[in-house]
């Protein structure tokens, strides 16, 4: 969940962060810190700022190495020549004009002092009586001021304020719509947390020995279903309680005291007041939908059964005005989805295939999502080794990610009807499982010779995949899946992999995640290698030989190609962004929502 709110505040005055701290801690509140955007120094700048020479990392307490973010944002204190580090030093925002009484030195000195260099995220923190008592003074750097730069620095002040604290921030005067809203997004999504963790304290109602129930009541409630009411509204502070991501008491705990933090943001112009306003309202609208895919990502799998996926795919649309319809077990075997049936076979939890529509009026373009939602995967018969198990609860992150884009079309003014399908299979080991050996019929009717049970990911996005084509005609397919291993080996984690003949929407695509901050890189479609899908005794097999090596994503790509008809589609491999083994930046250890906001950016330019 989502543990600060952000809010648009107006100020007027010559000192505006001043008199807007003094005028809160007046009506009763207290501000934690007030924040000054930071900027490495341009030869622009005056050369003759006082103190020492800047480097890479700094702030007010000593935290040298690690830095503020927890991700050694700040880099290595000192690095390279004096002369070097000078070049690097950083500068205040004009804003900061205000506090230069209240800091020996000014603000430009304190920098100095501390070897601050301004990149992003980078903090110096320093404490300040602005007249009003004491506040710690973040000296946040910006970066080069670009969204993805501000995303970082926001995700390091949303780490700050989560535990219940208060901000008070200003922006650099030149800062775009699309900056503020990264900023915005980076200061939610930072603040982002999910935990089982419980006090020493038994709860209320707690009582030794009793059963525990691994259904739905187990555990927390993913941000986007119903809570308590009359609770505080989303993160924007405008939306209604329930919404996904919203702090309303409605996400998944953050811990067993978790606390809401809040940042306001001032603007000194009123003309800006309204466009701030809007760019954080679009910025809270995409973080909250990546904070409720995180959610489904996170959530243990003896709660997340395809079924349970499926209920909160129709809470989503009940809530943001989307059809939905869900084809049980029984409904699958006899329409031909050959490939979902097999793959949830071996469990008790039966399949779904989930379909959710949005149609907002006058389109005139169908794009079709198609996320693979594996609610876990021990690899079936072809057993995964423990260690391979132990994430495969996020193997559903590809249909998590379709999801929370579908909850945020209408908010980020999508103009083309999306349809987006989500496989959703427990693979099992079981006598009823599917073997290796076994010829599996899939929606439309190609045969697939099943040779491993541990590449079913495939099988079910090949059902959706024709079933899209053949039932819905849509202009564009894109599929979204945590699919191979070979792809993160090639791309690491911060990268996600696309396949596509189609160079325009590669284009549109790679756009999208530049200007997202969820980067995708194009690889190669190789029809050489389509030969090592070849089966003796089907249409294709479902992993490829060793006659040109292991070229296991390529591989995966191509078998899912065969069943998009031939129209425009891509094909995501996000197997290594999905999942984060650590906080950095906006991205928080565990599910990342990888996808959500690429799609985002992608559809709402069409």
């Amino acid at each position: 969940m989502l543990h600060v709110t952000i809010t648009v505040a107006p100020a007027s005055g010559p000192s505006p962060l001043r008199d807007h701290i003094a005028a809160t801690r007046e009506s009763g509140e207290l501000v934690d810190f007030a924040v000054v955007p930071v900027r490495p120094r341009g030869a622009e700048d005056d050369a003759s700022v006082p103190g020492r020479a800047g480097g890479e990392a700094s702030n007010g307490n000593g935290d040298n190495g690690n830095g503020d973010n927890g991700n050694g944002d700040n880099g290595n204190r000192g690095s390279g020549t004096r002369g070097e580090r000078a070049t690097r030093r950083a500068v205040a925002d004009p804003a900061a004009a205000e506090l230069e009484p209240f800091l020996p030195g000014g603000a430009n000195g304190l920098l100095a002092s501390y070897e601050a260099s301004g990149a992003a995220g980078e903090v110096t923190e320093a404490p300040a009586d602005l007249g009003a008592g004491l506040v710690r003074l973040l000296l946040l750097g910006t970066g080069d001021g670009s969204a993805a730069a501000l995303r970082r620095a926001g995700a390091v002040l949303g780490r700050r304020v989560a535990a219940g604290r208060t901000a008070v921030a200003t922006l650099p005067a030149d800062t775009s719509p699309d900056a503020a809203a990264a900023f915005a997004e980076g200061v939610l999504l930072g603040s982002y947390r999910y935990s089982f963790a419980v006090s020493h304290e038994p709860r209320a109602g707690y009582q030794p020995g009793a059963s525990i129930d691994h259904g739905a009541a187990a555990g927390p409630v993913p941000a986007g279903e119903p809570g308590a009411p009359g609770e505080p509204g989303a993160p924007d502070g405008t939306g209604a309680p329930g919404e996904p991501g919203a702090p309303d008491g409605t996400g998944a705990p953050g811990g067993p005291d978790a606390r809401r933090g809040a940042v306001r943001l001032l603007t000194t112009k009123p003309a800006d007041e309204a466009t701030v306003a809007d760019a954080v309202a679009r910025g809270a609208a995409v973080a909250g939908a990546v904070a409720f895919a995180r959610d489904l990502v996170n959530t243990p799998s003896a709660r997340k059964s395809p079924q349970w996926l499926a209920d909160r795919a129709v809470d989503l649309a009940g809530r943001h005005g989307l059809r939905v319809r869900v084809l049980g077990d029984d409904e699958l075997t006899g329409g031909g989805f050959g490939g979902i049936v097999a793959v949830g076979s071996g469990s008790s939890h039966p399949p779904r295939l989930i379909e959710l529509t949005y149609e907002p009026a006058r389109w005139d373009t169908h794009v079709v999502l198609v996320g693979k939602g594996i609610t876990f995967d021990s690899g079936g018969l072809s057993l995964k080794p423990v260690d391979g198990m132990k994430l495969m609860k996020t193997d559903m992150a590809g249909g998590a990610a379709v999801m929370a884009a579908m909850s945020a079309l209408a908010a980020v003014g999508a103009r083309a009807k999306v349809t987006g399908l989500v496989a959703a299979a427990e693979n099992m080991p079981s006598g009823s499982a599917m073997r290796p050996g076994d010829v599996i019929t899939q929606f439309g009717g190609r045969t697939v010779e099943v040779l491993n049970t541990d590449a079913e990911g495939r099988l079910v996005l090949a059902d959706a995949l024709a079933y899209a084509d053949l039932t819905m005609d849509p202009d564009v397919m894109v599929d979204i899946a945590t699919l191979t291993g070979a792809a993160r080996s090639a791309l690491g984690t911060l990268l996600g992999a696309m396949f596509t003949d189609d160079d325009d929407l590669a284009g549109a695509l790679a756009s999208a995640g530049e200007a997202s901050g969820e980067r995708l890189w194009r690889l190669p479609l190789v029809d050489d290698y389509r030969d090592i899908l070849d089966s003796r005794v089907a249409d294709l097999a479902n992993i490829p030989s060793r006659r040109h090596g292991r070229p296991g994503a390529i591989a995966a790509a191509l078998f899912l190609r065969e069943f998009s008809g031939g129209r425009r589609w891509a094909h995501l491999d996000i197997a290594g962004p999905a999942r984060s083994a650590a906080d950095d930046g906006e991205t928080t250890k565990g599910g990342t929502g990888f996808g959500t906001r690429v799609l985002l950016r992608w559809l709402a330019g069409l």
